[in-house]
């Protein structure tokens, strides 16, 4: 998620988290409740818990529930969400 989605992680953080200046966003940890990270703001290092559109209980609802935060931060932003692989 990281290496892979970094830009992603940013929007998620800057749409949904208390921090909308963020400069970077690192997943940080993960739990059936939502996920945390480790943002970079203009003013400092801060932390972010993004909440699942609901509680996850099985490993396979991840990446679902990920796509999701990530198209509704596109459409908070005004950005374009890439196309999903089926």
């Amino acid at each position: 998620m990281n290496d892979d989605h970094a830009e992603d992680n940013l929007r998620i953080c800057r749409a949904l988290g208390a921090h909308p200046d963020a400069t970077a966003a690192r997943l940080t940890g993960l739990d059936g409740d939502g996920m945390d990270f480790s943002v970079s703001t203009t003013g400092g290092d801060a932390t972010d818990r993004i909440l699942w559109p609901e509680r996850i209980t099985e490993r396979a609802e991840v990446r679902v529930a990920v796509v999701r935060l990530h198209d509704e931060a596109c459409r908070l932003l005004g950005v374009t969400p890439p196309a999903h692989d089926s």
